[in-house]
């Protein structure tokens, strides 16, 4: 298992690692395999943030990605908020079964063959100011729906497997969910 430390505004020291390695790397008896293990330290040099010691965890599973943040005024704290935090999310999430297919059309593929070429043009006002890029994986709604719980967004770009189409859940005013699927028309 790969595990990725970065510290920001902080030094992150051996018995710093060593703490987090031991009980973060518990969360590996939950799951056959965890592929990558990112781990942030930040300390906000703010005198009126409170809880300025915040840890960032995010865990690469074959299956869910698992995300956890949790602040307080002491690392150590932090990282047991985390991990108790990431122990919560998997119970929560453990037992459901996931509906995948394999050899589905990459998101590549599928963007070269249907999406239509855009041309840039420079506008005054609001910009993407951040590009993210994320892998897409084959899966079904509903477990596209866990993932976005469990990373703590309120968007998640997936591929249906049904439909080899690229697909959005969202999550609702109302708590419920919403899922938008692709028309392609012509230009």
């Amino acid at each position: 298992m790969e595990m990725i430390v970065k510290g920001r505004h902080v030094e992150v020291t051996d018995a710093l690692r060593a703490y987090a390695a031991e009980k973060i790397g518990k969360i590996s008896r939950y799951f056959g395999k965890i592929m990558k293990i990112e781990i942030e330290f930040t300390d906000e040099k703010n005198r009126s943030i409170v809880n300025s010691k915040t840890v960032e965890v995010t865990v690469f599973t074959k299956g869910p990605i698992l995300r956890a943040k949790e602040s307080s005024s002491d690392m150590y704290a932090s990282i047991d908020m985390v991990v108790d935090k990431l122990e919560r999310q998997i119970k929560r999430f453990k037992g459901k079964v996931y509906k995948t297919s394999k050899n589905v059309t990459g998101l590549g593929e599928l963007a070269k063959s249907r999406l239509p070429e855009v041309a840039e043009e420079e506008e005054k006002g609001p910009r993407i100011v951040k590009v993210k890029r994320v892998e897409v994986k084959p899966m079904a709604p509903e477990e596209a729906t866990m993932q976005m719980e469990l990373l703590g967004h309120d968007f998640f770009v997936f591929t249906n497997a049904e439909t080899e189409e690229v697909n959005v859940v969202y999550k609702r005013k109302d708590n419920n969910y919403g899922l938008i699927e692709p028309i392609y028309g012509k230009a």
